[in-house]
């Protein structure tokens, strides 16, 4: 039964991709599209997650800062908000999936090459001043949505000073009792990740948690703005640091 539901879902999530396609590249021809955040809005709830948003998102001059526990947190957020993503640039490289990224003006980065920072730092501005929104899971990697990992603060460099009146918006993406579902393992590979949130039982509910807006530009430094959204986060998350 887990291969079959998780073949079912795969059928729903290529028929939701062809359904986009088209008019996505259609509309592309005349400005922005729309359809990104149609196709990863439907995308997720075919994976089998009904999304859930507490709080109010800001929809444009707001950088999203949040905590990643699995691919479906793009798809969620993404398809919420409208947000493209700052990500690293292997998935650019990645088959069918970096065709995917780039449609909705992913920012690829190399976080591992530290004379490019000052570039990258250039990309995202540039990304910034088409007033769609950015987001940018700052611990690196997934973590087990119990524990936030420490943030990397490189990044935050782009909004001291910030480039105009952009915000930073904390989200908290909250999977409730799907936690273990999600969370990757020691050691597991992607297919198998996804074949384990596919194969699952039953719908759940996703609820992206978006905090208070506040201005970076009130942090002198990037590691005391790194800080401070990551204890905002924390303690809605309930912890202490």
């Amino acid at each position: 039964m887990i291969y079959l539901r998780a073949l079912a879902r795969l059928a729903r999530l290529l028929g939701v991709l062809l359904s986009c396609l088209i008019p996505h590249l259609i509309a592309r021809r005349r400005g922005p599209s729309p359809w990104p955040r149609r196709f990863l809005a439907r995308a997720a709830r075919a994976t089998g997650f009904d999304v859930r948003i507490e709080g109010t998102p800001l929809l444009h001059d707001v950088f999203f800062i949040g905590n990643h526990l699995s691919w479906i947190d793009i798809l969620a957020l993404g398809g919420a908000t409208g947000t493209a993503f700052i990500s690293k640039d292997d998935v650019a490289r990645a088959p069918i999936v970096g065709w995917l990224a780039a449609q909705n003006n992913t920012v690829f980065i190399a976080r591992d090459r530290r004379g490019a920072v000052s570039g990258q730092i250039e990309m995202v501005r540039t990304a910034l001043a088409a007033h769609q929104p950015i987001a940018l899971f700052p611990e690196g990697t997934t973590g087990d949505g119990k524990t936030l990992l420490p943030f990397k603060a490189a990044l935050f460099s782009v909004l001291l000073p910030p480039p105009r009146s952009i915000l930073i918006q904390p989200v908290v993406i909250d999977y409730g009792p799907a936690t273990p579902l999600v969370a990757w393992t020691d050691g597991e590979s992607g297919i198998a990740n996804a074949l384990r949130i596919l194969g699952a039982p039953g719908r759940r509910v996703l609820t992206l948690h978006f905090l208070t807006p506040f201005d970076p530009g009130d942090h002198p430094d990037r590691k005391t703005l790194a800080a401070e959204t990551r204890a905002r986060i924390a303690t809605a998350m309930g912890q202490q640091g």
